[in-house]
This record gives structure tokens, sequence and C-alpha cells, in this order.
């Protein structure tokens, strides 16, 4: 798979790109939580049974899921710019949809819609590193990763504001409104990137992957209505597990998968979505822990007696902070490596859940347990794309970012799962009614903090990390060494005609002493190309364009700085560079 620009050459993005980006991530992010305020009185609201009224939850997570690694590699393909934007669109024809109904299964289509949106988050990721400077990707990424929980945390005491002082549908128009305000300020903002994947879009590829998905997560996820042993169940896990091995299988035989499984079995990328799954759990325990403690009345003994909007404001900080630790990690990450925060950051999680076993007591407590895991969190999810981005081609950054963040959302979806069994099975029942107690919130907090010492395991795993150039560059003088360094490893020059004019648009073609495209890209509107090769060594570079003849040239890279230009009017010729 190669990497190649289209017909114009990269802009240069504006101050204004990271945090119109970031703010796409945290609106798809709302959708999440968005209705997490009226969980207990959906089916109500729906009238329909507490069993029928969890699917509209359960289908934005699923359609979540199947979006991310399907939108970042037809990104990859098509433009990320141009995807992300379909996205949106799609979310926002999805609230509008469900703003206007009370129908249970017109709810769930909406809602499915709403799902879509996930796939915004790798896109952005992706559009960072092919417009960003250096210097400005790390702290970038780390803010785009967050976004998820960012949005997730803001969206509570938003939603509970609404929830409790307007219709509930005002959710959905209010979600729909922000989805709008995100197209355009991404049309007058991002500029689309130059940076595409060569070959087709692996349809086979995302019907296997979707299938096996679906099958896996819904078990998931309705396992406890189910009962985690009962025929349906059981049926699903042995369904997926079959789908996933035979998708699998077939991904490793297509020429242009829809994710590349030997680039994934890397340790930096395995290891990396392994500890991903484990901070996806950590981070969904607190968000349904934290709300359902505090709401609790004080009659219980152990219920903090806190309104709505109250709890979701003490929550609050949890994705502020996450906000904020961005910038802090931008600085660690230059100076040790992106394998040292996300070790860092589980170990300050691990930290907030211990201490968060003894500070249950007052509302303040609460504050702080937020706090502390917001920091952690933070740093966890901000060095996960610069881990994917450092161990996969530029070709492959959106559909790589796709896989991590649905290993996040597998891990938010046990979480959920997982946590919502214990709390059932520990609840007490008054009147009918199931109360959590404290014990069950103690074990989830357990759990949590089990969740994170795999992952800390898994993050051990990783390969030593370099201090990665591509995110950091402390001042001019090592700025241009790293530029020197780019063009030290490749050919570059101009495609020029008959007359010596420039040739744009023609098509140069990287080729391997074994006959294999190991490059390939197109010439700017001044004619000029870049081609990096993986190593020194005899190459032909080819070149054709439209009006002109094909040009073939044996090219040897020794390291030398010398551009070769490729003239169109000549036949081949041997160069050395």
């Amino acid at each position: 798979m190669t990497h190649t620009p289209t017909d114009q050459p990269t802009r240069r993005a504006s101050g204004a790109v990271v945090p119109v980006l970031a703010f796409a991530g945290i609106v798809v992010a709302v959708m999440q939580t968005l209705l997490v305020p009226v969980i207990k009185d959906l089916p109500q609201l729906l009238d329909t049974e507490p069993s029928n009224a969890t699917w509209v939850l359960t289908s934005t997570l699923l359609s979540g899921a199947v979006a991310t690694p399907i939108m970042g590699r037809l990104g990859d393909l098509y433009g990320k710019r141009r995807l992300l934007i379909l996205s949106l669109a799609v979310m926002v024809v999805g609230a509008l949809v469900s703003a206007l109904t009370s129908d249970l299964l017109t709810m769930i289509a909406g809602r499915t819609l709403q799902g879509f949106a996930m796939g915004a988050i790798p896109l952005g990721i992706g559009l960072m590193r092919d417009m960003l400077p250096r210097e400005k990707l790390g702290s970038a990424m780390a803010l785009m990763s967050s976004s998820i929980g960012v949005g997730g945390g803001l969206a509570l005491p938003l939603a509970a504001l609404i929830a409790q002082h307007a219709d509930w549908h005002a959710l959905f128009y209010g979600a729909a409104g922000l989805g709008a305000l995100s197209i355009v300020l991404t049309l007058l903002v991002v500029p689309e990137s130059p940076a595409r994947a060569e070959g087709t879009f692996d349809v086979l590829g995302a019907i296997g992957l979707s299938t096996g998905l679906v099958l896996f997560l819904l078990p998931i996820t309705k396992g406890s209505d189910w009962g985690w042993t009962s025929g349906t169940t059981l049926g699903l896990f042995g369904a997926a597990a079959v789908v996933l091995v035979l998708w699998g299988v077939m991904e490793l035989r297509m020429k242009a998968p829809l994710v590349d499984l030997r680039t994934t079995a890397r340790p930096a990328v395995l290891f990396t979505n392994l500890a991903s799954i484990m901070v996806g759990v950590s981070f969904y325990v607190v968000s349904l822990v934290l709300p359902q403690l505090l709401q609790l009345p004080k009659a219980t003994g152990y219920g903090l007696g806190q309104s709505m909007v109250v709890a979701g404001l003490l929550v609050a900080p949890l994705g502020l902070t996450m906000m904020f630790t961005a910038p802090v990690y931008a600085r660690l990450s230059a100076k040790y490596g992106p394998k040292f925060t996300l070790i860092l950051g589980m170990l300050i999680i691990a930290i907030g859940y211990g201490a968060g076993l003894g500070l249950m007591s007052a509302a303040w407590q609460s504050l702080v347990i937020a706090v502390v895991l917001g920091a952690g969190i933070g740093l966890a999810y901000s060095s996960l794309p610069a881990l994917i981005v450092g161990a996969v081609p530029a070709s492959e950054t959106g559909a790589a970012n796709g896989l991590n963040t649905l290993m996040r959302s597998i891990g938010t979806s046990v979480s959920s799962a997982v946590i919502g069994m214990v709390l059932a099975n520990t609840a007490n029942n008054v009147g009918g009614v199931a109360i959590p107690t404290m014990h069950g919130f103690r074990v989830s907090f357990l759990i949590a903090t089990g969740a994170v010492a795999v992952g800390l395991l898994m993050a051990l795993f990783l390969p030593k990390a370099n201090k990665a150039p591509q995110l950091r560059a402390t001042s001019e003088e090592e700025e241009a060494i790293e530029r020197a360094d780019e063009v030290l490893r490749g050919f570059r020059g101009r495609v020029l005609d008959a007359s010596g004019a420039p040739v744009a648009r023609a098509k140069v073609t990287l080729i391997d002493p074994r006959g294999r495209q190991a490059g390939a890209t197109l010439s700017a509107d001044d004619g000029s190309y870049v081609l990096t090769v993986p190593a020194q060594g005899a190459y032909v570079l080819a070149a054709r364009a439209t009006g002109h003849g094909p040009l073939a040239s044996s090219a040897t890279h020794t390291g030398d700085d010398r551009p070769i230009d490729l003239d169109l009017a000549l036949p081949g010729e041997t160069v050395t560079a």
C-alpha cells in the first residue's frame, strides 16, 4: 500500500484546524452519553419494556464500532476531510430523526445513524498527521484522541440540565445543531489532505468485519438480559469467533485489505490496541458509578443525594481534565516518548481507583476522583494515536486509528456489560426497585483497577520507543536537520517536458530491485515530487503524464542530496542520488 497525494500540494493548515477537528471529536463523543440522564425514564418515554429500551443505547454502540475502521479506510482512499464531513452529516440526520419521534424502532434507527459519526475520531487524527508540522502534532493528536472522553464528560451536565428543564427531544435538536456547526467549521477551516492510499475498498472485508463485530458486541451488551449461559448468548459468541477467523484468513489473502493484519500484528500496534481495550474499560467504570452514587438518596446510608444537574457538574471535571492534559502529554512525550506517558497515565488511573475505594462518602470526594482519573485517562488516551502513527505507514493512518478507536469501544462495551451485571447482582430490592449498593460500587472500582493492571502489563511489552522526531522539534536547527534527514531518505526533483517546463500531475512510481512498487506520487503544480525509500540501493523511477511518453530511469540511493529531474522528452537513463 502506498502513500499518494492528490493533484494539489498540501495546504498549510491554519491555527484553527486543531480546535475545529477537536470540536468535531467532542461533538460525536457527545452521542455516547447524550441519553445517560434519561436512561431510567426511557421505557416510559418510548412506551416499551426496559429490555427493549436498552436498544436505544446498544444501537449507537454497535454502529460506532462498525463505522470506525470502515470510515478510516475510506478516508485513506478517498479523502479524510470528505469522509469526516459525511460522518457528521449522517449524525445530524440521525439526530433529527430521533428528535421527531417517540417510536422505539424509529428512535433506534436514528441512534444507529448517530453512532456512525464515531469514525470522525480516526479521520481527525489522520488529517492532523497529514497537515500539521511536527512540533504541533503530538499535542494535537492528544487533544483529538482525548475528545472521546471530553465530549462524554461535558455532555453529562449539559444533557442533565436540558432533560431537567425541557422536553427530552431537545437533546437531539441540540446534537443536530452542534453537528451542523461542526460541518460548517470543517468546510471553512480544514483543508483536504493530499494523502491517499492506493487500491480499492475491500467490500467483503467490511461486510465480514461488520458481521463479526455485531455478533461479538451484541451478546456483550445484552448478555445480562439474555443470561450469560443462554443458548442465544453462547451461540452468538461462537458465531462471532467463526466469522472473525474466516474474515482474518480472507484479509491476509487480499491485496488491499480493509485492515492490514500483518501491520496490526506488529508488537507496537498489537500491544497498543490491547492496552486500549483496558483503558476503555477503566474510563467507562467511573462514568457508570459516580453519577449513580451521587444521585442516590441519603436515606440509603451511602447515597450522596445530589440532583441530576449537580451530579453531572461534579463528574464534568473528568472531561475537562482530559482536555487540559493534552499539552502536558505533549511535553512528556517529547522528552520520554509515548510509551512512558501511556504507562504513567495508567499508573495514575490505578491510583485514582485505588484511592476512590475510600473516597465515596462526600460529594467533594467524587470531584477529586474525577480529576485524578481524568488526568490519568487523558495521558493514556493521548498516547495511543502517537504509538499507532509511529508504527504504521502514512497511507494506513486512518484505518489503523479507526481500529484503535474500535478497541476502545470494545473496552467500553465490556465495561458496560460487566459493571451493569455487578451492580445488578449486588443491588438491594426495595419496593420492587433495584438499588445499587456500596459493595457493588467498590467491586466496580476493583474491576477497573484490575483492568488497568492488565493494560499496564500490555504497555510494558511495547517495543522501546525512540523519541519520535515527528512529534517534537525543540529548535529551528533541529527542524532543519529533520527536514534534511527526510530528503536524504528518498528521491526528489521535478518532472519536466521537452521545453523544460514543469509537468503537473505526472505519476512518479518507485520500483524496487525485485520489480515491486515501493512508492508512488503525483507531481505538484510546479512539477516537484518527493519519494521516500525504505533503504539505500538501486531503484527505478518511472514517470508518465497525459500527452507525454513514459520515462523509466534507474536510480541508486546513496544518501546524496542531489535532486533528480525527470525529463519526459528523454529516454531512460541511469542516475545516482
